[in-house]
């Protein structure tokens, strides 16, 4: 009876299943529902509003790249060290493991070239990135403040003022966890931090506190350009899950 829908029907379902993926694992939650409950139409809709943006910007294809053969880079990466050991190679190469979560490896090698560049801004903040992934909360820590008392550095980047804020709050030190986090948010307007700081809040039992924080993620995430808002609403729709939870 309708020989066109029975033709394409199952490219509309395989689209509907790769936007769902996308929504997983973009954090847009919301999004699932549309793509359910209006299957075709909502995979439609979806891929205009938020997989368009990334081939248009040019991360779609690093990103899918990335889905279909994820230990690439680290191949390639490795082939670029065997023949030419250099320093660069090398944090070429920890860089691809970071992003696999081969974290230990990223960290050793990010080590070695320390080792041997000790005044080296760059490689010290990687490694002291890769430690905090690595749950090397204090390593990354000591890192970051032998990297803020060298000459002419003042760490501004949100991200990591936010590693910095965590492995604070990671080692035990609560109350210096909290100065940072309400700077990260008073200068930044970061959802990231508010969500973390009321999680830091909860944790104390602070639950009036925690739940104005996770509140605000709700309210401030307008204040971002409509581009950032596709990338920051993961912590919204956990603040939402963290309000569900709190009396």
């Amino acid at each position: 009876m309708f020989p066109f829908w029975s033709d394409y029907y199952y490219l509309v379902i395989l689209l509907n299943i790769a936007c769902i993926v996308h929504a997983l694992k973009s954090g847009n939650r919301d999004a699932i529902y549309l793509l359910i409950f209006l299957p075709g139409l909502g995979a439609a809709v979806y891929f205009v509003m938020e997989i368009l943006p990334d081939i248009t910007n040019g991360t779609f294809g690093q990103q899918l790249v990335r889905f279909i053969s994820p230990n690439g880079r680290i191949r390639e990466c490795e082939k670029r060290v065997q023949i030419t050991d250099t320093v660069t190679n090398r944090m070429l190469l920890a860089e691809a493991y970071a992003e696999q979560k081969q974290y230990s490896k990223a960290v050793e090698l990010a080590l070695s070239c320390a080792n041997s560049y000790a005044s080296d801004q760059g490689i010290l903040l990687q490694l002291s990135r890769f430690q905090f992934m690595n749950q090397q909360y204090a390593e990354s820590l000591a890192n970051f403040d032998k990297l803020n008392k060298m000459p002419g550095v003042r760490m501004s980047n949100v991200a990591d003022e936010l590693i910095y804020a965590q492995a604070l709050e990671a080692t035990s030190q609560a109350d210096k966890a909290e100065q940072a986090y309400q700077r990260i948010i008073q200068v930044h307007h970061s959802l990231e931090a508010m969500y973390y700081y009321g999680l830091l809040l909860r944790k104390q039992n602070r639950n009036p506190e925690a739940k104005i924080q996770f509140e605000r993620t709700k309210a401030e995430i307008s204040l971002h350009p409509r581009y950032i808002r596709r990338t920051i609403r993961k912590w919204v729709w956990l603040s939402r899950k963290e309000l569900a939870t709190l009396k």
